[in-house]
């Protein structure tokens, strides 16, 4: 030791520093001589000596925090377990970005289990029609019950006839009501997406979670569901001109003469009440967001060109 710290030229602190850090490495071993000069140990088997040595030094560190997270849950246990009670899962809010929207309905579908039922108040683009259809497939195939609802008039649009004739052939049950009150998603019996106005996707929607809150979308869309004609058993009794009663036909006239309510309601022998259902469902049918629309529409579509009947039914209802 002494000649190669000598050849090296270190100090007698350097030395003793050296010494140190090959004892530490368990490259120097105890004295094996009477001159106390230490032994030499093989680099290998210094190195598997260190790696015992760090593994006992591991299983004390692992008994050791074993006794601590035992220690812990005795005493933080009844806590965290008091705030651990599930909590059913509620929230509504208003998107208005349609990327979101369209994301949300997407995880939606995906994660359907057993039903999805939806209601459309007019005419679908083609790329929804197109995506409708591969969601049609893809959840029949797994056992989901698919049903939809449709304004009565969009079976009249070609396009949309042959939309629905698909969906039919595939296994969705469909139904067509001469109202639709909304736009409706619903998945499952935890989520609901509403469009807050059927005329524009861009306004956005609202997003229902939890249970709680879809139960009583589910009960509107089964009143509405009863309601409705099964897609292929439509019957034009009672009905005239372009499917609307003789009623609904007088109404429209009216309307679009510019004549209030109060006075339509006056000349049909009905309520006040039954006669704003009427012109609701007219506007419905046509997909107008005001009187003045309607009645534009209503002379674009020819609906106007029919006789005025000249025998209205009329239901006796008080004021």
């Amino acid at each position: 030791m002494e000649q190669a710290a000598a050849s090296l030229g270190l100090s007698a602190e350097e030395r003793g520093g050296c010494l140190a850090e090959l004892s530490a490495l368990g490259l120097l071993g105890g004295a094996d001589d009477p001159a106390g000069r230490a032994a030499v140990v093989e680099p290998g088997v210094a190195l598997l000596e260190l790696l015992r040595s760090e593994r006992t030094g591991l299983r004390n560190r692992l008994a050791e925090t074993g006794r601590i997270h035992d220690t812990l849950e005795i005493l933080a246990g009844p806590f965290l377990r008091a705030g651990a009670v599930p909590r059913p899962e509620v929230g509504v809010e208003i998107v208005t970005d349609p990327g979101w929207v369209r994301r949300e309905r997407s995880a939606a579908s995906a994660a359907l289990a057993h039903s999805r039922r939806t209601m459309h108040t007019g005419a679908v683009s083609h790329e929804e029609t197109r995506q409708t259809l591969e969601d049609d497939r893809r959840q029949l195939a797994r056992g989901v019950t698919v049903r939809a609802m449709y304004g009565r008039r969009t079976a009249s649009v070609p396009d949309m006839a042959r939309h629905l004739r698909e969906r039919a052939e595939l296994g969705v049950e469909i139904r067509l009501s001469p109202v639709v009150p909304m736009n409706m998603f619903l998945a499952d019996e935890n989520f609901a997406l509403l469009l807050t106005d059927p005329h524009e996707s861009a306004a956005g929607a609202i997003v229902a979670k939890g249970t709680a809150l879809v139960r009583s979308y589910l009960a509107l869309y089964e009143y509405c569901w009863q309601c409705a004609t099964p897609y292929g058993e439509e019957s034009s009794a009672g009905q005239g001109g372009d499917g609307l009663s003789e009623q609904q036909q007088a109404a429209l006239h009216m309307l679009a003469s510019g004549i209030k309510d109060e006075q339509i309601a006056r000349n049909l022998g009905v309520s006040l009440r039954t006669a704003s259902r009427l012109l609701s469902e007219i506007m419905q049918e046509l997909g107008a967001a005001s009187r003045f629309e309607a009645g534009v529409r209503a002379a674009r579509l020819g609906w106007l060109d029919a006789k005025v009947p000249t025998s209205v039914p009329t239901s006796r209802e008080p004021e």
